[in-house]
């Protein structure tokens, strides 16, 4: 089989599995840019519909507009609630879409926001962003751990069959969380900080940590977390390596937080005027730039050429995320406690 058809072969057999967006979680956001992953061919996007500096207001109200428009262009976008359903989206050439959201505050202190978040599509929930909340501590805070609520809420989660993420998350918290959730805990885009020692990216404890709990952490394609200023697939590739020889290959996959190039002006504003979020010695000066979903075909490329496995690369491309889907989702139904 040629290289060609090698690369091809992944992305015909395979899931290709984009763990989370990073765009603006905003109603005025133009979901037509969505067209962006399903030109590169990725099958399934978890979609960011708020984060911790945002009132908890704003969450719904953008969960309800992109749930309104994913559901009304069917003949494109399917919104999904489990593995089976991933797979017939492909078979249908549509983009499987669910939710996600970056830290606690969207629960308003409420532990019945949870369920009411996974029966509108949210999959996977991130305990801070960042800064402190109710749940636990952030990345770029004073770390304050687990509190009592966060642990509450780690029994919802796996009680309702959401993945229990902890991206962003300060190292002791998340530490925590791993220890106590009895499902899989995923880093669903974090970078491993011996490669670039940004205060946003992981530890080899952390790493670990994740791997023991059957987890997978995703690989983030921002140049600030890549390191060296790069968003390239030999760079990408120097991660995902790191991490399949530490944590092993069924705990490795993606989560590029791209972002629409039209929202960067929304999101840049929001980083200037938000700096007790994003310390200015964490992030200096500087643009963001971003690994696109059109350069993941030349990421399979880089695997293959590298003398990893057709099945690791699968694997690691959707496989591994898709497994834990089969594993921890349930369908929105009245669960008993």
């Amino acid at each position: 089989m040629s290289p060609s058809d090698k690369v091809q072969s992944i992305f015909d057999l395979g899931i290709i599995w984009d763990a989370h967006s990073g765009f603006m979680p905003d109603p005025a956001a133009d979901l037509r840019n969505l067209q962006i992953w399903r030109d590169a061919n990725i099958n399934y996007l978890s979609i960011d519909v708020g984060f911790d500096l945002l009132p908890w207001q704003q969450t719904v109200r953008t969960l309800a507009h992109f749930r309104h428009w994913i559901l009304a262009h069917p003949s494109d976008y399917a919104l999904v609630s489990s593995a089976d359903e991933i797979l017939a989206a492909k078979a249908s050439d549509k983009l499987a879409v669910t939710f996600d959201i970056e830290g606690m505050n969207a629960l308003d202190g409420r532990i019945e926001m949870v369920e009411f978040y996974h029966r509108l599509g949210v999959r996977q929930m991130l305990f801070a962003y960042n800064r402190n909340n109710l749940t636990g501590g952030g990345c770029h805070d004073d770390d304050l751990g687990l509190t009592s609520f966060g642990r509450q809420v780690i029994d919802e989660m796996n009680r309702l069959g959401m993945f229990v993420d902890v991206s962003h998350t300060g190292a002791r918290t998340s530490m925590e969380v791993m220890e106590y959730s009895d499902r899989p805990v995923i880093f669903s885009h974090s970078n491993p900080k011996a490669l670039c020692g940004h205060g946003r990216n992981i530890t080899d404890d952390q790493i670990r940590a994740c791997a023991r709990t059957g987890g997978v952490i995703g690989i983030v394609g921002l140049n600030r977390f890549l390191g060296d200023g790069r968003t390239d697939s030999e760079r990408l590739a120097d991660h995902i390596e790191y991490l399949v020889d530490l944590a092993g290959p069924r705990h490795v996959g993606i989560g590029l937080d791209y972002a629409f190039p039209v929202d960067m002006g929304g999101l840049d504003t929001l980083f200037a005027d938000n700096r007790q979020f994003w310390p200015q010695s964490e992030y200096p000066d500087g643009a963001t730039t971003y690994y696109e979903p059109s350069q993941m075909r030349e990421l399979v490329e880089v695997l293959l050429h590298r003398g990893h496995s057709d099945r690791i690369v699968r694997d690691v491309m959707g496989g591994n995320f898709m497994r834990l889907a089969r594993e921890i989702w349930k369908q929105p139904s009245t669960p008993a406690y």
